[in-house]
Order: C-alpha cells, then sequence, then structure tokens
C-alpha cells in the first residue's frame, strides 16, 4: 500500500488591510492568528484540567495542604482521578475517530451495541447467579475478559459486513443499530424477571459509575488505552485523508477498506475499555467531539486528538466533581453528562447551518 505523499505549498506571503504584509503558511493552522487561538485554547484547557485534579485531590482534605497526611489522603483520591483521565481519552479519541471514518458528525461509537452488550453481560450474570453473579464478574480476569467479548463482537461484525465483496459502512452500522437495540430488549426482558433486590444491585452497574471502576483494573486498561489512543494519533494524517471520502482516499494510493478496519478495530479498544471499567456513557463522546470542532475548527486529527482529550477530561472531571461535592454522588457522573450532552445533541440535530 503506498504511503499518501504530503503535497507542500510554497508559503505566500498576502498582503494585510494596514499595507504591511504577513507571513502565511500551508497547513491547518495556517496563519499566526490560527496558531494563537489553538495554544490560547490549549493552554486554558490545561488549566481547568489541573484546577479540576487538585479541586478533586484537595477539596473537603482535613489535613494542611503539602502535609504527609494531605499527600496520603490525596493519593487515595488519586485513582478516581486516573480512571477519569482514562475515560476521557478513550471516549474522546474513540469518538473522533469513529465520526471521521463514518464520515457523520452525529453518531458515536454507541450506535455499534457496546453499551448494550455490558448491560447483556451484567444483567444475565444477575439473572442466572443473582447477586452473587455480578459479584462473580468483578476482577482483573472478568473485567478482560468483558474487554474480550466487546472487540471481538466488534471483529465479526466489521469483518462480516467490510470484508466481504458487497462490504458496506452504512449496512454495518444499521446492523450495529439492530443488535444494540435487540440485546437491550432482552437485557430489560431479564431485568423484569428479577427480584427488586437483584434489581437494585443491577442498577448501580448500569450507570456510568467512577465507582465501578476497581484499582486493580487499571494495569490493564491503562496500557490498552495509550497504545490505541496513541495509535489513532500517529494515523493522523491517513485520518485526514479517510475524512476527504473513499474516492480521494483510494486516488491518493490509501486501501479504504484495510484503514477503515483498522481505525474501526483500535476504536472497539477504546470504547471496550471505557464501558467495561466504569460503565455505559452514552453522550460523552459526542459531546466531546463537537467542542472540539467547534473550539478548534481545524480538520487536521494531530491537534483534534489532544483538544478532544482534554475537553473530555475537563468535562468529566467537572462533572465529578459537580456530583461529589453539591449532590454528595460522588460515582455517578452520567447524570450530569446525559443531561448536557443530550441538551447539545438535539441543538445539533435541530441547529440550521454547519454542524
Amino acid at each position: 500500500m503506498a504511503d499518501i505523499i504530503a503535497v507542500r505549498t510554497t508559503p505566500t506571503t498576502p498582503v494585510a488591510p494596514n499595507g504591511h504584509s504577513g507571513r502565511r503558511h500551508s497547513g491547518s493552522l495556517a496563519t499566526g492568528r490560527a496558531r494563537r487561538r489553538f495554544w490560547i485554547l490549549a493552554t486554558s484547557l490545561g488549566v481547568l484540567a489541573v484546577a479540576f485534579t487538585f479541586g478533586l485531590l484537595a477539596w473537603d482534605n482535613p489535613m494542611p495542604v503539602g502535609s504527609s497526611g494531605f499527600w496520603r489522603i490525596a493519593e487515595l483520591r488519586a485513582t478516581n482521578v486516573i480512571v477519569l483521565a482514562v475515560v476521557a481519552v478513550c471516549q474522546a479519541t474513540a469518538t473522533v475517530a469513529f465520526q471521521t471514518v463514518t464520515n457523520n458528525r452525529i453518531i458515536t461509537p454507541s450506535v455499534m451495541g457496546f453499551e448494550s452488550l455490558y448491560d447483556a453481560i451484567q444483567t444475565a450474570a444477575a439473572y442466572f447467579l443473582g447477586v452473587a453473579g455480578i459479584v462473580a464478574i468483578q476482577g482483573v480476569p472478568q473485567f478482560a475478559m468483558q474487554i474480550v467479548i466487546m472487540v471481538g463482537f466488534a471483529l465479526v461484525l466489521y469483518g462480516w459486513l467490510l470484508s466481504g465483496r458487497y462490504g458496506n459502512l452504512q449496512i454495518m452500522l444499521l446492523i450495529g443499530i439492530i443488535l444494540g437495540a435487540g440485546l437491550g430488549s432482552v437485557s430489560t426482558f431479564m431485568q423484569r424477571l428479577l427480584s427488586p433486590s437483584e434489581f437494585d444491585v443491577l442498577a448501580a452497574r448500569l450507570f456510568g459509575n467512577v465507582s465501578n471502576a476497581d484499582p486493580s483494573y487499571l494495569p490493564l486498561a491503562i496500557p490498552l488505552c495509550l497504545v490505541a489512543a496513541g495509535l489513532l494519533w500517529t494515523r493522523s494524517r491517513r485520518l485526514n485523508v479517510i475524512a476527504l471520502g473513499r474516492d480521494a482516499c483510494i486516488g491518493l494510493g490509501m486501501s479504504h477498506r484495510s484503514e477503515l478496519i483498522r481505525t474501526l478495530l483500535l476504536v472497539s479498544i477504546l470504547m471496550a475499555v471505557s464501558t467495561a471499567l466504569v460503565g455505559p456513557m452514552i453522550f460523552l463522546g459526542f459531546l466531546v467531539a463537537t467542542l472540539a470542532y467547534q473550539l478548534t475548527d481545524t480538520y487536521d486529527h494531530r491537534y483534534l486528538f489532544p483538544v478532544a482529550a482534554l475537553i473530555g477530561y475537563v468535562v468529566i472531571a467537572g462533572a465529578y466533581f459537580v456530583m461529589k461535592n453539591l449532590f454528595y454522588a460522588e460515582g455517578v457522573v452520567s447524570i450530569i453528562i446525559e443531561l448536557v450532552g443530550g441538551s447539545v445533541f438535539l441543538f445539533v440535530i435541530l441547529r440550521k447551518g454547519r454542524l
């Protein structure tokens, strides 16, 4: 497969309205104003991320700041901060890449049924084994098994619907939605047959909840997240070409189907890690990706991915901080995210103009 040939244009020197010439370069951030805007945005997000991190570690910490007792308590809270960062990177990177390869800024990887499959696994364990079944699927081997099942489900779907002679991305998305709806219906049926006590325990697992993440999961979740997100970032130039469409991609010497399957595989790994770690986060990826597109105003994934990850961390850390310190429901961050994300989704759907 031929590599993409980077076409470099000769820098131009346009004349500014005041008569002075300004230096202009080729690329996604072609002007000095665009570059300054991007770095101001990235710096502001970084400051907010640091502020929320410090707030989560220090708020209501009874020990003086800087003391050994303060750092002991902060260390206990640091696990939740790391979990938030992993989820933010997974959701943001996966959603941006998925929307690029599908050429659609409305849908998210959730349409492929990852959340529905997670719900089905948790519900089936409670249905067949009771509360003991929910406890039995907790642990590092069980966490790894859930990731393998989700990624395997995605691979079967991609291999079946994209590798054939008549492979079609739209049909794959449609079948993914249908399978997700079917799994959701089966889960709902089994939930209705549970006892109230079993359903109460199960319901806590079906919300996006930081408390679902066990610290023992992180040695597996962090490497998977970093490797998959890093590979997507290194493929940024290829994703820039895929965003132009199938014909342009093939015209530039790339195998569109191969690139599509590779990208979707990495997306499935990220979504499986995030979902198995904390549970469903349906609107987080959409909210983060939409804000990244609007704030950066660039097509280049080299800039979209890091900004989306920072926005994701600021959003989820901010929601966690509010839920923990204002409503004293520190685990469930999906409530605020679903409220804000769903509102943004409706706004984007009803908006007149470009997305």
